[in-house]
């Protein structure tokens, strides 16, 4: 049963979770502790549930994510109050968490995009390992327009996704793009019309979960990884779940059902 009034809406549709930021008065805001805390505590939930294999994250009303509190930041209220060490505590102790949840996420997670994404939440979109935008959505990493700096890791996420030059862009003026344009630079793999964003991004993540759940979390590890190893370590890390993953149920099973000719059943056994 769903609680209407959680941060965030958390639904099972088959194997994939629906999560939906539920705080449409504030355009979605990413503020307060019930916030950060949902974030950690429906990760681990979903990490522990190996019946799932993909999640996706929209928002409800018109917005995908406004970022920040800008009536907060006025009245300096919030993570926004405080000396400048306190406020750097509250972005540690805060908003900060929630990149830190998503690196602990074992799942492949797709934004699915259904209005405009600022700021904090331009960098929440960046956060998922893929992005369907509705043509509704606008992207803005705008944290200069009100004088401040992407305090919550966007200038470490947003040049893996866009590249240096169009990350500096974006950063430097904190302009709107438009789906089209979010498209063009590949900040979005997609654009749908509004009305088919949540179809579309069900149908991936459904044909993502339709694959073996641990094999899939260990190439999100692998993926992950790689921002920042070396090759070497890179192919340390990938011989070792490898190994691993020669020895499960859900590996034989593909390999019986490729020689039988027929779908594959995952799950069925231990080890998977």
């Amino acid at each position: 049963m769903l609680d209407a009034d959680a941060p965030i809406l958390f639904e099972r549709r088959g194997a994939v979770a629906l999560l939906t930021l539920n705080r449409p008065a504030t355009r979605n805001a990413l503020d307060g502790e019930a916030m950060y805390a949902a974030f950690e505590s429906l990760f681990e939930q979903l990490n522990a549930d190996l019946s799932l294999g993909a999640a996706v994250l929209t928002g409800s009303g018109s917005a995908f994510c406004s970022g920040g509190d800008v009536a907060q930041m006025r009245e300096r209220a919030g993570m926004f109050a405080g000396s400048p060490q306190e406020i750097a505590g509250n972005y540690r102790q805060g908003i900060q968490r929630i990149p830190r949840a998503f690196q602990r996420l074992h799942l492949p997670i797709i934004a699915a995009v259904n209005g405009p994404a600022i700021g904090a939440g331009n960098d929440l979109a960046c956060l998922c390992d893929i992005r369907i935008a509705a043509t509704t959505a606008r992207f803005a990493e705008s944290f200069v327009k009100v004088g401040i700096v992407p305090g919550d890791g966007g200038c470490w996420l947003l040049p893996r996704v866009v590249g240096a030059s169009r990350a500096a862009e974006l950063a430097f003026t904190g302009e709107a793009i438009d789906a089209q344009e979010a498209l063009r630079i590949g900040l979005v793999s997609r654009v749908v019309a509004p009305e088919a964003l949540l179809d579309e991004a069900l149908a991936l993540a459904g044909r993502i979960a339709a694959n073996p759940p641990q094999a899939l979390r260990w190439t999100k590890q692998l993926l992950l990884q790689a921002r920042t190893e070396s090759l070497d370590e890179a192919l340390d890390a990938a011989a070792r779940f490898q190994g691993l993953a020669h020895h499960t149920a859900d590996h034989a099973e593909a390999v019986a059902a490729f020689f039988d000719k027929r779908p594959p059943r995952f799950g069925q056994g231990e080890g998977t």
